[in-house]
């Protein structure tokens, strides 16, 4: 049986069929236009068939086989390669996420050009002749900041994130009035390549379990979408996952990887949904990399064998096939993957193709705190440079014993260039010298820390100063309550850099001064928790710093706007600053280099740098963290350098910088290689 969300139109039965009529009424009938000489085309559909067990694309049984791709993460001069490589790969399909967070930075302001043209990045799909699994939240996980929620919905405090309270159900309804508009008309029902749209994304693993919730969504997108797209929900094997994330008129898809039991997990989809296809959504391909841990990775043997296993059931399999470039994008907000300050991810989807550092990098919490690196590469089939992997043609082999390829041959990997070298970089300013340029509309005063969310900040950077209140002449501690640094303090008196307030880490440090000494504490924002249950992650000083257990007062706030200052041509543009040496703490530094005619992909490393952000011409290419690892280099695409000009080039380093700095740029990452401390990296 076929089942279809559209109205039921019986075929007519003998009694309904118009009775025989002899020439003159026939020609009649066909002049008048009532009767068609041929058959209609048959209407575009997808179904679900659950007599059959399959899905049916124009009543025809249908199988995808797809991989997920982060427009977000990937520069829009590269999305044709990255996709024409995931076409050549054997896909018939991709899924793609929609981040609200990068689309909507503040209430009601909306972004939908140049990188985050959504609209433009769909149509591409179907010119090349990709179908097209859609994600669009509102909650995507990805490893996007916050899941993909905007940081402003953290304005009002008690908001209760991913439920049906009130105000976070009307920001969610004035999202999807924009959004799913956009949609409509790219379904495949209606002639467009969207074959499956998603509700939410592995509720299940989240703690609320609100079914209204999940209910008030079905209705918003058969409301903005028809009645005949087919909406899916996607969890974990887990019984409760299942039970939680699961609603009445959304198709139940399970996630998992290539170490667990194929007949095992796919067992548990048939106890929500007893009949249908067989549908693994996150197909794990590799896995993500948290700051401080190894570099993770899954052999292409591995992967390859439970693809084949999942196919040879007649499953239908969503990879995580890219790896994604975690640069920044440019916007009024900055990331947190690898371009400038933008909701970006931290741990949830699994691409096909390995993607950069995003505007933002999300974050996990198992047990502590567990920021996600720059570069989403997740061992990813396609690295973030585009490059084809050992992994890539793996899964090309087993798609080929169960369809045909395409006949042309796969695109090569994009050229890389190391050329640049050295390049040299002197010190500009510390940061505490320039606070008029990053922040010129003067700090708030309050008798308390306030958070970013307090000040409407999202990402980023705020500094906190104070005075202290009496002589310390002896050392005392400074500390501040249990979490209550989110996510690292770079703490300076009277200038002089004293050392790092870290959460889940070091949260005390001894210091020493006269009364009225400045205290600064410059806040650094690592990634909200992108998964679980903490995704309310609120960042700043969420607790009042103390001296001996004496509460500190009387603060001024600066939310610093260094993302565009930069953007705007600071500091290259402005007048050289003195700047006071090699003293330690946050500080910018300042170098050009140019190119010989031709712009290439290329990777950066920073030799005795210690943590940090990069800017080339004004892009925030994201951290880096070298001696926390394992990450030592930072991918560049070529779109971002100019050609026979200069290329300028910006370091906000926090901690120290070495003695002659310089940067060094090579032709291939490195991502794994952990300096000062080694954990194993767990799934």
């Amino acid at each position: 049986m076929v089942v279809s969300t559209s109205p039921f139109v019986p075929h007519p039965g003998p009694a309904e069929r118009p009775a025989r009529m002899g020439l003159p009424a026939l020609t009649l009938l066909l002049a008048a236009g009532l009767l068609h000489t041929q058959a209609s085309p048959p209407a575009r559909s997808f179904q679900l068939d659950f007599e059959e067990d399959c899905f049916r694309k124009d009543g025809v049984p249908f199988r995808y086989i797809s991989g997920s791709i982060h427009y977000a993460r990937v520069p829009r001069p590269a999305w044709r390669d990255r996709l024409l490589k995931m076409y050549m790969s054997g896909l018939s399909t991709v899924q793609v996420h929609i981040p609200w967070n990068y689309h909507e930075p503040l209430p009601g302001v909306y972004d939908f050009a140049g990188d985050r043209d959504v609209e433009a990045f769909l149509d591409l799909t179907a010119e090349l002749g990709l179908l097209v699994i859609l994600r669009p939240g509102p909650y995507i996980c990805a490893e996007w900041e916050m899941g993909g929620l905007p940081a402003w919905l953290l304005w009002k405090p008690d908001i209760v994130l991913r439920s049906s309270d009130p105000a976070y159900l009307a920001a969610v309804d004035s999202w999807l009035h924009v959004l799913l508009p956009k949609i409509k008309p790219r379904l495949y029902q209606h002639g467009g390549n969207i074959i499956s749209v998603q509700v939410e994304n592995e509720y299940g693993s989240y703690y609320a379990c609100d079914y209204e919730y999940l209910r008030h969504l079905l209705g918003s997108f058969r409301a903005l979408l028809g009645n005949e797209v087919l909406l899916f929900t996607t969890d974990g094997s887990q019984v409760e996952e299942l039970r939680c994330g699961t609603l009445q008129g959304l198709y139940a898809t399970v996630d998992f990887g290539p170490d667990s039991n194929v007949t095992e997990a796919f067992g548990a989809q048939r106890r929500v949904e007893p009949k249908g296809p067989l549908v693994n959504s996150e197909y794990y391909t590799g896995w993500l990399d948290y700051w401080g841990e190894a570099h993770a990775s899954t052999s292409a043997g591995r992967v390859a064998r439970g693809l084949e296993d999942m196919l040879q059931l007649g499953a239908s399999v969503n990879m995580q096939v890219v790896t994604w470039w975690g640069a920044q994008p440019r916007g009024p907000c900055p990331p947190i993957s690898s371009w400038g300050w933008v909701p970006c991810p931290e741990l949830c989807q699994r691409q096909f193709l390995q993607l950069p550092s995003l505007p933002c990098p999300g974050a996990d919490f198992k047990d502590q705190y567990k920021p996600v690196t720059t570069s989403y590469d997740y061992d990813a089939p396609l690295s973030e440079a585009g490059d084809p992997t050992e992994k890539l043609f793996a899964i090309r082999t087993v798609i080929s014993k169960f369809q045909a390829l395409p006949v042309r041959l796969m695109p090569p990997a994009t050229p890389k260039y190391y050329a640049y070298g050295w390049v040299a970089l002197r010190k500009y300013a510390d940061l505490l010298d320039v606070l008029d340029v990053l922040c010129p509309l003067g700090p708030i005063q309050s008798q308390f820390p306030l958070t970013f969310e307090a000040i409407k900040q999202a990402h980023g950077f705020v500094l906190y100063r104070t005075r202290l209140p009496r002589d310390v002449l002896d050392p005392a501690t400074l500390g501040a309550p249990p979490h209550g640094v989110c996510d690292r303090g770079y703490v300076m008196l009277q200038q002089e850099y004293q050392g790092t307030l870290e959460r889940d880490g070091q949260t005390t440090l001894r210091v020493t001064g006269r009364a009225g000494d400045t205290l600064d504490v410059l806040l650094e924002n690592m990634g909200r928790i992108s998964f679980g249950a903490n995704i309310s992650d609120f960042k700043g000083l969420l607790g009042n710093l103390s001296l001996d257990s004496s509460p500190l007062s009387n603060w001024l706030i600066y939310p610093l706007a260094i993302d565009t200052a930069i953007q705007q041509g600071w500091p290259h543009a402005a007048l050289p600053k003195s700047s006071r040496g090699s003293r330690a703490g946050p500080a910018f530094y300042t170098g050009t280099f140019e190119t010989p005619g031709i712009t290439w992909d290329t990777f950066v490393k920073f030799p005795g740098w210690s943590k940090g952000q990069l800017w080339i011409n004004g892009f925030n290419l994201g951290r880096y963290w070298p001696r926390r690892g394992p990450q030592q280099t930072l991918f560049v695409p070529g779109s971002v350098l100019h050609a026979g000009r200069p290329n300028n080039i910006t370091v906000l380093e926090l901690e120290g910088a070495p003695l002659n700095p310089f940067l060094l740029f090579l032709d291939r990452p490195l991502f794994n290689r952990t300096l000062s401390r080694s954990t194993t990296a767990t799934k």
